[in-house]
């Protein structure tokens, strides 16, 4: 049995003016486990608050890993056009629209990671709708705040291996092999 006590004063000085009223009605029924509200509701949200952080941690390695996954391949594209990237440069080409090359290819895949990761979003949020609190599955402030983060760790680790490839020198460029 549970017993739920509202007081003004402190709740602590409470507990032994509880336990006296309950030993006038029965001298065997012990009291214990006394908390506070809040302490109850506390208690309540931990599974909640274990699962969310646990959750948080996950979506930070998979953000770690989608940016270093996407910098490798970036880098490694980069390394295979070094000699392209030389030509552009020796006929005149700037340095942004070298990046911008470099950077409309990580984009692409980024698109296309996006729309799969958001149709996929919303069909695991319809799939755990009774497990999630105070949001949607499709809950448009969290799919656009993602997105953008996820749209700015790709366009930095994009940008690493387009910064280095505008660094070239076309000479060295074309010699290379």
């Amino acid at each position: 049995m549970a017993v739920l006590v509202r007081s003004r004063g402190e709740p602590g000085a409470l507990v032994s003016r509880i336990r006296e009223e309950v030993r006038a009605v029965d001298q065997d029924l012990p009291v214990f486990d006394v908390r506070t509200m809040p302490e109850q509701l506390a208690l309540a949200r931990w599974p909640f608050r274990v699962f969310g952080s646990l959750f948080a941690i996950f979506a930070v390695i998979a953000l770690v890993l989608a940016a270093v996954g996407l910098y490798a391949v970036t880098a490694y594209s980069v390394t295979q056009r070094t000699q392209e990237i030389g030509i552009r440069m020796a006929l005149g080409a700037q340095s942004v629209q070298v990046s911008w090359a470099i950077l409309r290819r990580g984009l692409v895949q980024l698109a296309i990671g996006v729309a799969i990761g958001l149709a996929g979003a919303y069909g695991v949020g319809k799939l755990l709708q009774g497990l999630l609190v105070q949001t949607k599955p499709a809950d448009p402030a969290t799919l656009v705040t993602i997105t953008a983060l996820l749209v700015g760790v790709s366009i930095v680790a994009c940008l690493l291996p387009a910064r280095g490839a505008t660094r070239l020198d076309p000479v060295a460029a074309l010699r290379a092999e």
